[in-house]
């Protein structure tokens, strides 16, 4: 959530009221004692007589007529730039020629500096700037524009210095002193932010802007009794400030007063449509509420605007991470970075993106950069507590917890990490404690529905189950306000459509040179039917390689389904894929010869597979279904469909998942497909991992059945329980919950499936 305090230049208005920022917006221009030749002392003097009694047309017109016949003389293009700025013309032209020619005159560079700065061109209005403090290092304005284009580029702590040697030389300058303030905002410094706003308060005390900028930093101290004080009298003061609705709606957000917080930011734009701030601020408190599709489009407009505010940019990676857009989500947090390289949230975001696009290692350095920025900042200890546990390092995972939690005792996610990944006991009472007690809270929506599971997984650990189903249902309910609505009837649709293209007819159409690749084993399935187990065993044959989820037959499916009736019958497509799928499969491997990709969702393309590739292995994997759909329901995916959060859609989708694997079944040799009950492998591992290792082509090896010690990346839901030995505690979980399944009932017909 941006700070909402003024940002350097449109923003921030000279104190005298007419809005520029020019040495010479106000009082008169004062012509050197001895002009630079070749321009005439006298003709100079008149001009600069004209500019000074307001005569601005006249002065424009002589000066043109002058630099006719005169045109490098400085001085003329420096009086013409003045009466072109005060008639409110572009002067940038005739500002830039008198620096040009007027090398070692301050006040030219000021001019050209601070009509660049008026225009957000902060690194060209720094380098004028800069020549002018050359020049007169003593120059009040050029230190505060230069220490403004300092800010616009992102770098408030260069800011700072020169901002107090401005006020060190004039304490009364109410523009450094709130400005000052806004840069201490920025480093997130908010007591001494607060300090230089009530300093400049004191000069100016019914000054809106400042009102509403003490009142931001006092939110960021947890101060928000006396912010809504100031926030209301700002209001009051002026009703047509956005500034002051923005504020205000600062304030009613941190109060968990979400739906008030919108009304605000919304009136703020209606009195100024490109106000930035409120912008990115009723981004934000949309995707607290679940509205995170017009989030994407407010940040959009927000960059369109100020496209090199990084700020910015990393809102709109943030909304398309939680709208499942990894790849556009990294893009937009690395353009963050590019903007503002020391900025600690785009750094952890970007180590979010780059964890699930499986690259563990870049994430962790993302992880590190953000807190070598802020040794205390929550999210990222957090966070670094997750890529722990990926690599089974759970004690160390839940010390970075801890951590977070002493730094915030309401920092819901730490509690969250910690349930995840370990059993819980009645031990944890202290940790039961906090997290109910943010439950009394008002919590953003995407942290309430964390702290739900989180609740469920406690209450379930500890055999309490009407609590637990409690909190998951509440988890779920909530997580429908996230995303899209389950659309069963579009489900069906494809699963009609992908039976009636991959019958038998068209897998004896393969042709005979098809890819002998035996490289690939996929394990397919629904979710939390034992995927994860499975993979975490080959995975430990030193021949295997567990590449994860690996997204592509989705795509290559719409692909197939879109091509033009020739390309589909011709075998190109379809060797094209396979050759892709291979290459991004070896790019994995290091040498392993087995990869296995274990994405579940993989079970609606088992015919396109293995007519592209016939020597791949599927391994289908299958639990009992109310095992399976609870198992789901109970879990805070990050990137499964809505129809895990409704017990009967749960129950459809399902249905079609049976429908498609009877197809496959029916249609695919014993060669490609093996079907393994999780139940069975729970009972019988070593029978059932001998079997799966014949199936793939791959000896025995001991280390299969020790897959709990194999040192790997995991990050799926299951990366806990593949550290753990095999067990059957989750098997016949459901029994706990028989009385909630009402909607599976369904399910447990032997035609649908046929080991309930």
């Amino acid at each position: 959530m941006n700070s909402g305090g003024a940002r350097p230049g449109r923003n921030e208005p000279c104190p005298c009221g007419s809005g520029r920022k020019y040495k010479y917006c106000h009082g008169q221009v004062v012509a050197p004692a001895t002009p630079p030749s070749p321009a005439n002392p006298h003709e100079v003097s008149a001009l600069v007589t004209l500019v000074n009694q307001d005569r601005l047309g006249e002065a424009e017109l002589k000066a043109r007529a002058l630099l006719a016949t005169q045109p490098n003389a400085g001085m003329l293009w420096k009086v013409l730039g003045v009466a072109l700025v005060r008639q409110g013309k572009d002067a940038l032209q005739a500002l830039r020629r008198a620096a040009e020619l007027l090398p070692n005159d301050a006040e030219a560079h000021a001019n050209l500096g601070a009509a660049l700065h008026d225009r957000a061109q902060w690194a060209p209005a720094l380098e004028s700037l800069r020549r002018v403090l050359a020049i007169q290092p003593g120059n009040v304005e050029a230190l505060v524009d230069a220490a403004n284009s300092l800010r616009g580029l992102g770098r408030a702590r260069d800011a700072v210095p020169l901002y107090e040697r401005a006020l060190q030389r004039n304490p009364q300058l109410v523009e450094a002193q709130n400005n000052l303030g806004n840069a201490f905002l920025e480093l997130g410094q908010y007591t001494e932010a607060a300090r230089c706003y009530r300093t400049a308060l004191g000069m100016k005390p019914d000054d809106v802007q400042i009102l509403c900028n003490l009142g931001n930093a006092l939110v960021r101290q947890g101060l928000l009794g006396e912010a809504m004080t100031l926030s209301e009298r700002a209001v009051g003061l002026d009703p047509r400030s956005s500034s002051a609705h923005n504020s205000l709606g600062l304030v009613l957000a941190a109060l968990g007063r979400r739906e008030e917080a919108v009304a605000h930011y919304r009136q703020a734009l209606t009195l100024n449509a490109a106000y930035v701030d409120a912008l990115n601020n009723l981004g934000a408190v949309l995707r607290d509420l679940g509205e995170s599709r017009e989030s994407v489009s407010l940040y959009q407009r927000a960059i369109e605007l100020e496209p090199r505010r990084a700020e910015s940019h990393c809102n709109l990676g943030t909304v398309l991470f939680e709208l499942r857009h990894v790849d556009e989500a990294a893009e937009s947090f690395s353009r963050a970075l590019a903007l503002q390289p020391d900025y600690a949230p785009a750094h952890l975001s970007l180590g979010l993106a780059l964890r699930q696009q499986r690259r563990p290692d870049d994430a962790e350095k993302s992880c590190a950069a953000a807190l070598a920025i802020d040794p205390n900042y929550v999210e990222a200890l957090s966070f670094l507590g997750e890529l722990r546990a990926d690599r089974g390092q759970f004690a160390d995972a839940e010390s970075l917890f801890r951590r977070a939690i002493e730094l915030r005792p309401d920092f819901a996610f730490g509690y969250s990490g910690i349930a995840t990944h370990r059993k819980m006991t009645r031990d944890d009472r202290q940790w039961l404690a906090g997290a109910e007690a943010l439950l009394d809270k008002r919590l953003p929506l995407a942290t309430e529905i964390s702290l739900r599971y989180a609740l469920g997984k406690y209450f379930d650990d500890v055999q309490e189950y009407d609590d637990a189903f409690s909190h998951y249902r509440r988890a779920n309910e909530l997580s429908k306000r996230q995303g899209a609505k389950y659309d069963g009837r579009k489900l069906t649709d494809r699963v009609d459509q992908i039976i009636r293209t991959f019958d038998e007819a068209f897998m004896r159409g393969r042709p005979d040179d098809a890819s002998a690749a035996e490289l690939p084993i996929l394990i397919v399935g629904m979710p939390r039917s034992g995927t994860s187990l499975t993979e975490q065993i080959l995975a430990s044959h030193p021949s295997a390689f567990g590449a994860g989820e690996v997204i592509f037959w989705d795509a290559a499916y719409d692909a197939y389904r879109d091509a033009e009736p020739v390309a589909r019958a011709g075998p190109e497509l379809i060797a094209g894929m396979a050759r892709d799928y291979l290459g991004r499969l070896q790019s994995m491997s290091g040498g392993a010869t087995r990869v296995v990709d274990k994405m579940p969702a993989n079970f609606l393309h088992a015919g396109l597979i293995h007519f592209a590739l016939p020597r791949a292995r599927i391994i289908h994997m299958r639990r009992h279904p109310f095992d399976t759909c609870l198992s789901i329901y109970f879990q805070n995916f990050f990137n499964i469909g809505p129809y895990a959060h409704d017990l009967n859609d749960l129950a459809h989708f399902y249905g079609e998942y049976v429908r498609i694997t009877d197809h496959w079944r029916a249609l695919l040799p014993a060669s490609a497909l093996l079907e393994v009950p999780y139940e069975a492998l729970i009972e019988d591992q070593e029978g059932w991992t001998r079997r799966m290792l014949d199936f793939v082509g791959l000896p025995w090896d001991s280390r299969c059945l020790d897959f709990h010690k194999t040192e790997r990346v995991v990050i799926t839901a299951s990366k806990w329980q593949v550290r753990q030995k095999v067990h059957s505690g989750s098997s016949g979980r459901w029994r706990n919950y028989e009385k909630y399944l009402g909607p599976l009932q369904g399910l447990v017909d032997h035609r649908v499936h046929p080991l309930a």
